[in-house]
């Protein structure tokens, strides 16, 4: 009877063994089929316009009498505000800031032999997202040399353009780039002899946004890349 229940065992494990055996390959097939990849990118760009705009309007008053400056910066500023809200600004969209006062005569470097000791540079800001009507403004702020305001140029001076929209546009755009990823996977996997299998792994990337050109600071172009990657059957 022990004899018998030996001979069973052993042929169970044969059978066990067996079986295993004509398993295997497919197993090793599975995991190497786990192993057969595309990795791919999607890109997806949008030019838009900006929404939002600051433009420092600097300009400068040179004099021997501080107190008489400060009664022209009031004037120029009055000026400047005036200007601003003539194409549709509001007054709470433009900041006034302190001046920058320069005294020649205290100056460590240098002599005294100047015609003016004192120098105030001014700044009138405007901050605001009517980006249209400001763009209209610069075209005329040449009118304002007849006003006896003439405004510094310089890059402190350029006005700065910005999108802030991109959570409106970003759902789109993923997707986009998405799709854009998959059809280059796909043409991978034809080419290739495979089907394009489901997602390994995927990452959405950064959004960048970047002036379109040098000349027209106000159009931005966003971008954003996503890096996917498929399996891939036979």
């Amino acid at each position: 009877m022990e004899t018998k229940n030996k001979n069973l065992t052993g042929l169970w494990i044969m059978a066990g063994l067996v079986v295993i055996g004509l398993m295997l390959p497919v197993a090793v097939s599975r995991l190497k089929s786990y192993d057969r990849v595309v990795s791919v990118k999607g890109l997806c760009e949008r030019v838009v316009k900006a929404d939002k705009v600051i433009w420092p309007m600097q300009y400068k008053l040179a004099g021997n009498d501080l107190s008489g400056l400060y009664s022209e910066m009031e004037r120029a500023n009055g000026v400047l505000s005036a200007f601003l809200v003539s194409d549709g600004l509001d007054e709470s969209e433009i900041i006034f800031s302190l001046p920058e006062i320069s005294d020649k005569y205290t100056q460590e470097y240098g002599n005294n032999d100047r015609a003016f000791r004192y120098v105030l540079t001014c700044t009138v800001t405007a901050c605001t997202s009517k980006v249209d009507q400001v763009l209209a403004l610069m075209e005329k702020q040449s009118g304002l040399i007849s006003d006896g305001v003439i405004l510094s140029s310089g890059w402190n001076c350029d006005p700065r353009f910005d999108f802030e929209g991109l959570n409106d546009i970003k759902p789109e755009m993923v997707e986009e780039a998405t799709k854009n990823a998959r059809a280059v996977a796909q043409k991978f996997a034809t080419d290739s002899g495979s089907r394009l299998g489901k997602i390994k792994d995927a990452s959405q990337g950064t959004f960048s946004i970047e002036d379109r050109d040098a000349n027209t600071h106000f159009m931005k172009k966003v971008r954003i890349v996503t890096y996917v990657t498929y399996y891939l059957a036979n």
